[in-house]
């Protein structure tokens, strides 16, 4: 009886125009070829887009809820959500339909019967529809059947005897549905109509094999997010409030109130940066902007602090709009104080987390509420320092100590509105390290302590550990006794670009000689007086990239030495002018810099080199390893490839590929110099005739030079460039040959012996839900530059599962679908980005361009004058007030 129920809902959905869980059918018997939609409706061709639209819709509506029972409520949810639009869509569509077969019927009468039989016989027995396709135009052979009844014409009296019996098989075919699945039917013969009784799964299968459903899902601007992980038993005990005692013992979250101060909170900030430590900054929306009387935002310059605190690493939350007291305020007014100050923070910037604060710690049950409908999180504390009252810092510093000495952990509450906190600052600081704290940061779930970790006050950066990064860049293409060169000053120079704009290589630390410059001495120069002006120390890192010919030299030991070519170089006295490696691995170990690594775009042998060790407390040991390593082009007596894209070697280009993201091997966001060799490698080697190799060099004690990949930041655009034909090309190419030479993440390739080593990436590490959407969002950016379309929807999807408002990903994902000419799906998005960010300038061009190709001027207008509105002067402007005057 239950199913007969819910097969009664099915017909009744059909009968409004859309068709329930009903689903495909499998193998066709007997049905003959027939004229296809196109015939159907030579003579009203609009109706052709319309009628399968029309049955698009009604499969997909199927595979949304043909299993409904096996979904989770948010899956259920969401597919209702898109079911209910598709529904819609299709009532709108059939309004049209009916209007143009009322057209049809105004045609000349041998016109209007041919179009008639034409459609009735694509519903009939077209090759392309089983029979649970033809419920979905049930309303249009209705709509026929009432046309033909208005005229008394004989033909259109056979028409609606016809068409009277098409609806009849429908009847039967509804009917058969609700029988046995196995039973076996007979022909009507007297019906145009003929059932095939297609199994109800096979048709399931068969729509599944056209759509799925979270592509439907998606298309209709809605993602599932991952479930969120299970709560620990310290969560569920300590339910949504967070207090510092449920902390692991001797560790500390820093917290900062009623910022973003225009001095104070910069200087704390860059005393967490000096001591490695994160902190939580609990910010009041009214500094951060403000909101006229109907609620549209302007944000102040304080705005852009929240946003470096983020981009620093550092955690902002919410401590409600004006400071109030909101255990005295009830109804809209607290509601406001807590929703207006989130809106304005994720209007600054919509990393913002969940966290809240109370000022003054007042709270209510109301409050509390509020927080839970908000999605947001209280965090109290357990030490206050009473910066806010205690005018010494040395007092405040020793009240936090004291308290803490009792304590053994908790939050702190300082406040970055007062010079006396930023003095104490340090002196808190100095005493938790001597005394073994560790400093525990929001990850988007819970206080965590990042592994293996204690912070030492001279590094800077959290993830590599580097001070200050240097490097030596050297290309040579006129040589005045060797053969010229073509691409070795642009290997260079896009070499140094990618170091200062990429990796934040300070310019005035890049030192760069080209042609004439890199003589002998000059190069020697460099690292004889030029770095050791700069006063090297031991948290440094160096980077030496050589792009010019190479050579090497058997002594008479029969040991090989390799040689750099300088500009002046003699090739009849390559032992007197040329530079040889020893030198430069004397060089090497006699700089005062933690890590070096030399990337020589031509082919040596005889260099010596071993390999270094890999730890599974990578970044800590690796801070405490000096690190000498080398990659090379090739072997000896290899040609350098100089056929690579724009310009480029082969092994520069794959080079500067890797340093985008490709050798991110173990996606944790940092790049090391085995996870470079493991990618350029055997990449380079399956494309041309040379051997890259790598290793140490001797005096190395394992350590790995690394680069932290910045998180991509690009809203894409129709600005957005992307790779030539040629470069994309090539890229295929490399990832192929890596990919089939790579074993997982492990490769063999050459050492600078002519032996064979394997090399390995590190391990993943743990990553928080934020991490891994940035990553995701990184990836798709990767692969929307290759114009690998697919690819880059599945990563900007997977960003989104991670973070549901990530308005970056959520906006690359439209852009994604308007390159390939999907505009509804991509100005959903585009919707979805300004939901996120109503601030968010260039959602909204995109938006209007979307609505252009769907013909929605008016919409488009709106959406132009709000970006021009935003961003008047941005360097699209001009462009969005071109496309307003063609509206």
């Amino acid at each position: 009886m239950k199913k007969k129920v819910q097969y009664l809902l099915i017909i009744a959905a059909v009968a409004a125009g859309v068709a329930g869980p009903v689903a495909y059918f499998g193998g066709r018997q007997g049905a003959a070829p027939t004229a296809g939609p196109a015939a159907a409706t030579a003579a009203v061709p609009q109706l052709q887009p319309e009628l399968q639209a029309l049955l698009a819709n009604y499969r997909k509506i199927i595979v949304l809820l043909a299993d409904e029972k096996s979904l989770n409520d948010g899956e259920r949810k969401a597919a209702n959500q898109v079911g209910q639009a598709l529904f819609h869509e299709n009532l709108e569509r059939l309004a049209r339909v009916q209007t143009l077969l009322g057209q049809a019927q105004a045609l000349p009468q041998s016109q209007r019967d041919a179009a008639d039989d034409a459609l009735l016989s694509y519903i009939e027995s077209s090759a392309e529809l089983f029979d649970a396709d033809r419920l979905a135009f049930r309303e249009v052979l209705i709509s026929l059947q009432k046309l033909a009844a208005a005229d008394q014409t004989l033909p259109a009296i056979k028409l609606h005897k016809r068409v009277s019996e098409d609806l009849a098989a429908l009847e039967d075919i509804e009917k058969q549905y609700d029988k046995e699945l196995s039973g076996i039917f007979g022909r009507f013969e007297t019906r145009a109509i003929v059932p095939k009784r297609e199994r109800w799964e096979d048709y399931i299968a068969k729509l599944r094999k056209l759509y799925s459903r979270e592509q439907i899902m998606k298309d209709y601007g809605v993602i599932v997010p991952y479930p969120d992980p299970p709560k620990t038993a310290e969560q569920e005990e300590q339910g949504k409030e967070i207090f510092g005692n449920t902390l692991p013992p001797k560790t500390v979250v820093l917290t900062f109130d009623d910022g973003p101060h225009g001095t104070y909170t910069e200087e704390v900030a860059a005393i967490l940066k000096q001591y490695n430590v994160p902190g939580v900054f609990f910010q009041v929306g009214q500094n951060v902007g403000k909101l006229d009387a109907q609620g549209k935002q302007t944000l102040s310059k304080n705005a852009a602090e929240s946003r470096r605190l983020i981009d620093a690493g550092h955690t902002v939350g919410n401590h409600s709009f004006t400071h109030a007291q909101l255990s005295k305020q009830k109804g809209e007014a607290l509601y406001g104080e807590i929703a207006n100050a989130d809106a304005m923070l994720k209007a600054a910037d919509s990393r913002r987390s969940q966290l809240f604060r109370f000022p003054y710690g007042a709270r209510n049950a109301e409050g509390m509420a509020v927080l839970s409908k908000l999605g947001l999180r209280s965090v109290m504390w357990n030490v206050d320092s009473l910066d806010w009252a205690d005018p010494v810092p040395s007092s405040i510093a020793n009240r936090v100590l004291t308290t803490l000495g009792k304590e053994q952990r908790g939050i702190i509450l300082f406040h970055d509105i007062h010079e006396r906190s930023v003095k104490a600052l340090p002196m808190v600081l100095d005493k938790l390290i001597a005394d073994g704290y560790s400093f525990a940061g929001w990850d988007g779930q819970a206080f965590k302590v990042a592994q293996g970790s204690r912070p030492e006050p001279e590094k800077i950066a959290v993830s590599t550990g580097y001070a200050n990064s240097y490097a030596v860049v050297i290309g040579i293409n006129d040589y005045q006794k060797w053969p010229k060169l073509q691409y070795a000053v642009q290997d260079a120079k896009a070499i140094r670009d990618t170091l200062v704009n990429r990796f934040g290589f300070a310019s005035e630390r890049v030192f760069t000689l080209s042609n004439g410059e890199a003589t002998r001495n000059n190069i020697l120069a460099v690292f004889h007086d030029k770095l050791a002006d700069a006063r090297l120390n031991k948290d440094d890192r160096i980077f030496v990239f050589f792009a010019g010919h190479g050579a090497t030299r058997q002594l008479s030991s029969g040991r090989n030495l390799g040689y750099i070519v300088p500009v002046d170089s003699d090739p009849q006295q390559v032992s007197v002018d040329a530079i040889p490696m020893t030198d430069l691995q004397n060089i090497a170990e006699s700089l005062n810099a933690k890590h070096v690594l030399f990337v020589m775009d031509a082919c040596y042998s005889g260099l010596g080199l071993t390999r270094g060790g890999g730890n599974t407390a990578f970044l800590r040991d690796n801070a405490r390893r000096m690190g000498r390593q080398m990659l090379t082009a090739g072997g000896a007596d290899q040609m350098v490839a100089d056929g690579g894209p724009n310009g480029h070697s082969i092994f520069s280009w794959t080079l500067l590929q890797a340093l985008g993201g490709k050798a991110d091997l173990n996606g944790d966001g940092l790049i090391t110099a085995t996870e470079l060799a493991a990618y350029v490698a055997p990449a380079v080697s399956s494309v041309s005739q040379q051997t890259p190799a790598f290793g140490s060099l001797p005096g190395s004690e394992g350590g790995e030079f690394v680069f932290q990949l910045p998180a991509e930041a690009e809203f894409l655009s129709a600005q957005s460039s992307q790779l030539s034909p040629e470069a994309i090309a090539m890229n295929s190419k490399l990832d192929s040959g890596r990919n089939q030479q790579a074993d997982g993440n492990t490769v063999v390739i050459k050492n600078l012996q002519g032996g064979e080593q394997k090399i390995a990436a590190p391990k993943p590490v743990d990553a928080s839900a934020r991490q891994l959407a940035q990553r995701a969002n990184d990836k798709g950016l990767q692969l929307y530059k290759e114009k690998q379309y697919a690819q880059a929807e599945a990563a900007f999807t997977e960003a989104l599962k991670y973070r549901p408002d990530f308005g970056l990903a959520a906006n690359n994902l439209g852009f994604v679908y308007y390159k390939q000419e999907k505009y509804a799906e991509a100005a959903r998005w585009f919707e979805n980005t300004i939901q996120i960010d109503t601030s968010r300038a260039i959602a909204y061009l995109n938006l209007g361009d979307a609505r252009m190709h769907q013909g929605d001027n008016d919409k488009a207008r709106k959406a132009y004058s709000s970006f021009l509105e935003l961003a008047p002067n941005h360097a699209s402007a001009g462009y969005a007030r071109e496309q307003l005057k063609k509206l």
